[in-house]
């Protein structure tokens, strides 16, 4: 009996393996070896994603994982052992979507830029796409680069020709953004035209135009994850708006307690979402401090929300920042349920609620919020 137990167990790891793959991707890039590296993370339609990492060995490596129906990735190959960080951020970096069940194949001479993606619908799927809206930002924001880089040094130094790069990118950002609503208008029936609104209605969101485009989007693609946060960030746009009760939430603190936005009523508080990753939120952060010793025993407070996704880093940015207010956070970095309630797409991002409940400010940092401070508090 116990024989047959140990046979058992010895095969459920991989049969709970097999179980939790859906997906490869796998690639030949040159004749690179270790230190090389691929990470990847990914996230599914449906909700949650996971984050690998290979090493690269005579230029082959394998990623396996799961997803619900499409997968977006971010894969980053470290060419010298660099690390994650940098890589990602530096580094030889793509994005693209695939799906599951499917087996993706990278090959390349070089790297994943210059890669050729075979073997996946949903990622020729997503580069027709692609090319209707005009490039994705990563390409834009290349040819911006090499159209400054191909300015002579005195260009380089001169305020007009840089004023005259910034709006020829500002352009083909706008020009992007309106072929997105074309291609959701033209094809409802696309998973992608959740993905082009959502991205083309930014943070200021134009609710009578976009509503009705996205109402007509095949009903499957409008209940994935990103249909979803769609629909909470058209209806934060008034949920949100400056005079309105500001919609209430409760999530955990550091010490794993629950804490309410109503604790703070009677006061002025500072709904303040920020990341341990965002350098502008870092950078605020003194001024924070400031604002705090300033005005916390007249009634101010601030109530942080992180979309950090690792407690650790989470943390460490609040000790190493002195920030002695309080924090909360579910932990589920850009799906934090509090962020997806406000509509937040972008950290740093703040709404100041009055002692009624209401919210008298949004957006505000730096100078602006220590004015609407000065105005509030009566100093």
């Amino acid at each position: 009996m116990k024989q047959r137990f140990l046979l058992v167990a010895a095969i459920l790891p991989a049969f709970a393996l097999a179980q939790q793959t859906n997906f490869s991707i796998s690639g030949k890039i040159g004749k690179l070896n270790p230190p090389a590296k691929v990470y990847i993370d990914y996230s599914s339609m449906e909700g949650g994603g996971g984050t690998d990492s290979a090493d690269v060995v005579n230029g082959t490596f394998t990623i396996k994982g799961k997803v619900t129906g499409y997968g977006y990735a971010r894969m980053g190959l470290d060419h010298e052992g660099k690390g994650k960080q940098h890589t990602v951020y530096m580094g030889d970096t793509h994005y693209f979507y695939f799906g599951e069940g499917e087996n993706l194949k990278i090959t390349s001479k070089d790297s994943l830029l210059n890669a050729s993606y075979k073997g996946s619908k949903v990622y020729d799927a997503y580069m027709a796409y692609n090319k209707f809206i005009g490039g994705s930002i990563m390409e834009l924001t290349k040819a911006v680069n090499a159209a400054f880089n191909a300015g002579t040094e005195a260009q380089k130094k001169d305020s007009n020709f840089l004023k005259m790069v910034d709006q020829r990118f500002r352009q083909n950002l706008s020009n992007r953004n309106e072929k997105q609503i074309l291609f959701a208008e033209q094809n409802p029936g696309s998973y992608f035209s959740v993905v082009a609104l959502s991205e083309a209605a930014g943070a200021k969101m134009d609710v009578a135009r976009i509503e009705p485009i996205f109402n007509a989007i095949k009903e499957k693609w409008r209940n994935t994850d990103a249909g979803k946060e769609l629909v909470q960030r058209m209806a934060s746009v008034s949920l949100t708006a400056v005079g309105s009760e500001a919609p209430a939430f409760t999530q955990a603190n550091v010490e794993g307690k629950p804490v309410a936005l109503k604790d703070f009523k009677g006061k002025y508080v500072l709904v303040e979402f920020w990341a341990s990753w965002c350098g502008p939120c870092r950078a605020e952060n003194p001024n924070l401090v400031k604002q705090y010793a300033q005005y916390k025993e007249k009634g101010f407070e601030i109530l942080s929300v992180s979309l950090d996704s690792e407690k650790d880093k989470w943390v460490d940015a609040i000790q190493k920042d002195g920030l002695p207010w309080t924090h909360v956070s579910d932990l589920k970095g850009w799906n934090n349920a509090v962020g997806r309630l406000y509509g937040v797409r972008g950290v740093p991002a703040s709404f100041l609620v009055g002692p009624d409940g209401k919210i008298v400010g949004k957006d505000l940092r730096g100078e602006s919020l220590n004015k609407k401070l000065e105005e509030v508090m009566g100093e």
